[in-house]
């Protein structure tokens, strides 16, 4: 040890604690509901944990149905559904083109008044109905012209945004209707280290002038019965970087510094000993 060199083991010491301290940290930051019993313990009686139960999705102005009508007769679903042949038909318009969304197929926009504009089957009013609902009242105007008609209806323009503190952010659009807040923290690669779980902010549009903020607490199982938990149409996610992004830019530039003072120190030992 009496050889040992001082400025070294000074390198050696700072690393060490460094990583001991960065660890402790992720191990704190990346676990979500805390007030879950350990992975050994059974809920009593079959427990589970409370879920908001789920609103089917209402249909609004500038949505994007995708209509699908199929019936024996080849020519009619020709000339009734959308084509790549047909796709400017009144009413389709083409898929949105948004950085890092999943592209939506082409369908029906709904006007201001709610109203869909389908080929031989004219304008139907979907606004305010849930898909299946509007589904309905397609095949009921389809069996009036066609025998035994069946119809598929889906909305392609479902998209949220999940911006902040997570690995992926940017705008999405999902498949089906059941979405919620841990699904799109999925689908944005989940949360990073440094967000704060404790108050992910929920952005709501509430008619046309005015929005809905609402915040969660993912360490706290309570949130999935938050009747926000499913999302709507347009939700926006906010994660919130904590104090611990700040230290990291901070630390990172620390050690960066120290590193570069600990690396001229070497040379100046060393550039001594050689003119010594």
């Amino acid at each position: 040890m009496k050889n040992s060199n001082p400025v070294l083991i000074y390198i050696l010491l700072s690393a060490i604690i460094s990583g001991s301290f960065l660890s402790c940290t992720t191990y704190k930051n990346i676990s979500y509901f805390k007030n879950l019993a350990d992975s050994g313990v059974i809920y009593k009686n079959g427990e589970s944990i409370p879920v908001s139960k789920f609103t089917p999705l209402r249909i609004e102005p500038d949505d994007i149905l995708n209509v699908s009508v199929t019936t024996i007769d080849q020519n009619v679903n020709g000339a009734v559904n959308i084509t790549d042949a047909n796709s400017n038909i009144q009413g389709s318009i083409p898929a949105a083109n948004i950085p890092g969304m999943a592209r939506a197929s082409d369908g029906y926009l709904v006007n201001k008044k709610g109203f869909i504009d389908l080929p031989v089957l004219g304008q139907v009013k979907v606004g305010g109905l849930t898909i299946d609902s509007a589904r309905g009242k397609i095949l009921q105007r389809a069996m009036v012209l066609y025998k035994n008609p069946t119809v598929n209806v889906r909305l392609t323009n479902f998209k949220v945004t999940v911006l902040g503190e997570v690995a992926r952010p940017g705008t999405y659009v999902v498949d089906g209707e059941r979405v919620s807040v841990l699904d799109a923290l999925g689908l944005s690669g989940d949360l990073t280290i440094y967000a704060k779980r404790e108050n992910v902010l929920l952005i709501r549009q509430n008619g046309d002038s005015a929005k809905t903020v609402v915040r969660f607490n993912l360490n706290d199982t309570h949130m999935m019965n938050s009747p926000y938990f499913y999302l709507r149409q347009g939700d926006v996610i906010y994660a919130e970087p904590g104090k611990g992004k700040a230290a990291a830019t901070d630390m990172a530039a620390t050690r960066n510094y120290a590193i570069a003072g600990s690396v001229l120190t070497v040379l100046v030992v060393l550039l001594s000993r050689i003119n010594f």
